[in-house]
């Protein structure tokens, strides 16, 4: 190896680490890396292209901005909503695709830059490893020529120069091998300077993001955003929302007719109109972002355009020299234009579809204000008829019962005239509301079954009591001054009412006791506290009393003679308690009412023979009739007790 090689070959392996060791140190001071993703403006300095965090703000903005088309199609409920709604999606489409446009545009314009020579010669890491790398690469060439030759000497030489032949071989392979190690290097280090452009922002890279933000669009969007070289993926179409009219909804919602969906539909309304404002202020916001980029790239259009206007008139009164110098000059006008257009054109497109965009809005928020008041207007009417008919409902429960106190002389009649009323009026306000909120008739069935289901629980009870009362009023029932028996407690029948009965407690005689008793009709329903009732009409009992007879009469004798002083004592009243035990028989099917002739039954027992007396009482003499009795009794005891003078 020649001294002049083995020289360039130091320097240039110097230079490389030197590179090295400055390049992650150049990439990690850069305020606008990728990785810190910084957010910087998005107006162009002076025409300039944007950088590399530029470009990536302005397609988030933009992506962000698209994406609105999915809270349009969930509020896109009516039929006039669909042909704003198409028209809204084809310029959005054609927006977000010239904003990916513009992205790429931008990057060839960054790609071009940081692959021209740098200005006032000053040398750059990219220019300085691609000078190494031809270098390198002549190096090589030069010791694979001189190992060719070599070898082709050693096959000619004497054996005496073959040993010396050998080892420049073996020389010169290692240092092809050396070289080409180092070359390899600087591959490496040459593929991460050329990512770099003058904002420090990757080209490569930023490329490589841009295609992967246009494979996140929807299939719609994404099918020309992405470069040739990435393909975009077979996604199935997405399916329109469930409230959205593609969905299968069958009409509007302001053709429904409750009260509750006309309710929700205003409400719906207001909601539209508030998203419709939101995404109009977003649509602007993006308009005037474009409008900033614009504007600088507009300036420097028309400051090309007069530059070259003035070359243009040099060039009449120029010489030979001065020609070639302005076209060199208008070369590079013409060649600056055209990236400055490339820029310039999509943006001008972009404020056009926008402002139509914003024009579709805001058409669209006139038509939707318009349906909102048509909704308000449609929801006070029917609440005003609502008013009005329960007005006129509650008037008439009122002439009603002004009708029954006036010609309804009978307090049990009025009574029930009145109940009857109550539960008829709040019947009918039930039916209306239900009606008027319910929106079909499934609603109202739903409705009217989770309003009885609600009633059963809660006023269980209460409902039961309710289904008694009729049971109470039925052939065999009960009516106010009958008496009964509850349990344990006797009394007489002073008021009957859907709920509830009050009983006039009755003494053991018959008597009032002066308490008033309540019991819920429920009682019907239940086994262990029966309901005992006299039969109208019918108002005796059957008392018993016991007495012992004396020893050593005729017991035969005393049972006739006690008989007959029982039936004298109830001879009085025998009438009266025969007509009920008719009636008793009457009433009855099998016309067994029993005999009301009284009955006396002598028994044995270890102390003596007794004699049970038992005896019909009607209820109002009771202690009346109990008393003569016991008297003529008495007197027949005593006439059989032998006398104890005598």
């Amino acid at each position: 190896m020649s001294a002049n090689r083995r020289s360039r070959l130091a320097r240039a392996s110097s230079l490389a680490l030197c590179l090295a060791v400055s390049l992650p140190v150049a990439g990690a001071g850069t305020p606008d890396a990728p990785a810190s993703r910084v957010p910087a403006s998005s107006v162009p300095a002076s025409g300039a292209p944007l950088t590399g965090p530029q470009v990536i703000q302005m397609l988030d903005q933009s992506i962000a901005w698209y994406r609105t088309l999915g809270v349009q199609t969930a509020v896109a409920n009516e039929p006039s909503d669909l042909l704003i709604l198409y028209e809204n999606r084809q310029t959005a489409n054609q927006v977000i695709a010239l904003a990916f446009e513009i992205a790429r545009a931008d990057v060839d314009i960054l790609s071009k830059q940081s692959a021209a020579p740098p200005l006032g010669g000053a040398a750059t890491p990219s220019s300085t490893l691609n000078q190494l790398q031809r270098k390198y690469a002549e190096q090589v060439a030069a010791a694979e020529s001189e190992l060719q030759t070599t070898q082709r000497e050693l096959s000619q030489a004497p054996p005496k120069k073959k040993i010396g032949l050998q080892a420049k071989i073996s020389e010169l392979q290692g240092e092809i091998e050396l070289i080409n190690d180092r070359k390899t290097m600087l591959d490496t280090l040459s593929g991460f300077a050329s990512q770099g452009d003058s904002g420090g922002f990757g080209v490569n890279a930023l490329k490589a993001e841009i295609d992967a933000m246009a494979i996140t669009m929807p299939i719609g969007a994404g099918t020309n955003l992405a470069s040739p070289a990435v393909s975009m993926p077979n996604s199935p179409p997405v399916p329109p929302p469930a409230n959205s009219p593609a969905a299968g909804v069958s009409g509007p919602a302001s053709s429904r007719f409750g009260l509750w969906d006309l309710g929700a539909n205003a409400v719906r309304y207001s909601e539209k109109v508030s998203i419709i404002d939101g995404i109009d202020t977003r649509t602007q916001a993006l308009q005037t972002a474009f409008a900033q980029i614009r504007a600088p790239l507009f300036d420097k259009l028309k400051a090309l355009t007069a530059r070259g206007d003035v070359l243009a008139n040099q060039a009449d009164t120029a010489d030979n020299a001065t020609l070639n110098l302005e076209r060199s000059q208008l070369d590079a006008l013409s060649n600056e234009f055209k990236h400055v257009s490339a820029l310039f054109v999509p943006l001008s497109k972009e404020g056009v579809l926008l402002n139509q965009y914003h024009r579709n809005l805001v058409n669209w928020r006139n038509a939707v204000q318009s349906q909102y008041r048509d909704a308000l207007k449609t929801l006070g009417v029917r609440l005003g008829a609502l008013a009005l008919l329960l007005v006129g409902v509650f008037s008439a429960a009122g002439l009603w019962r002004r009708a029954v106190l006036r010609y309804v002389q009978d307090s049990r009649r009025r009574y029930q005239l009145l109940l009857l009323r109550r539960i008829a009026l709040w019947c009918v306000v039930v039916v209306i509301i239900g009606i008027a909120f319910a929106s079909q008739l499934g609603s109202i069935v739903t409705f009217a079954g989770l309003i009885a289901a609600g009633v059963a629980v809660a006023m269980q009870s209460v409902l039961i009591s309710f289904v008694g009362y009729f049971f109470l009023i039925g052939k065999y029932g009960i009516r106010v001054g009958d008496r009964v028996q509850i349990g344990d407690v006797a009394g007489e029948v002073i008021e009957l009412g859907l709920v509830r009965m009050y009983l006039m407690e009755l003494g053991g005689q018959g008597q009032p006791t002066g308490r008033v008793v309540a019991f819920a009709n429920s009682v019907v329903f239940q086994v262990s506290s029966g309901l005992f009732k006299h039969i109208a009409g019918v108002s005796f009992a059957w008392h018993e009393i016991t007495v012992k007879l004396p020893e050593g009469v005729a017991y035969a004798s005393a049972k006739e003679k006690l008989m007959a002083a029982v039936t004298a004592a109830l001879a009085e009243y025998r009438e009266e308690i025969v007509r009920q035990t008719q009636e008793i028989q009457k009433t009855t099917e099998s016309g067994t009412g029993g005999d009301a002739q009284p009955t006396i039954q002598l028994s044995y027992s270890p102390a003596g023979v007794e004699a049970h007396i038992r005896y019909p009482v009607h209820l109002k003499h009771a202690a009346e009739i109990d008393e003569r009795v016991s008297e003529e009794v008495l007197k027949v005891i005593t006439a059989l007790t032998p006398d104890s003078t005598g």
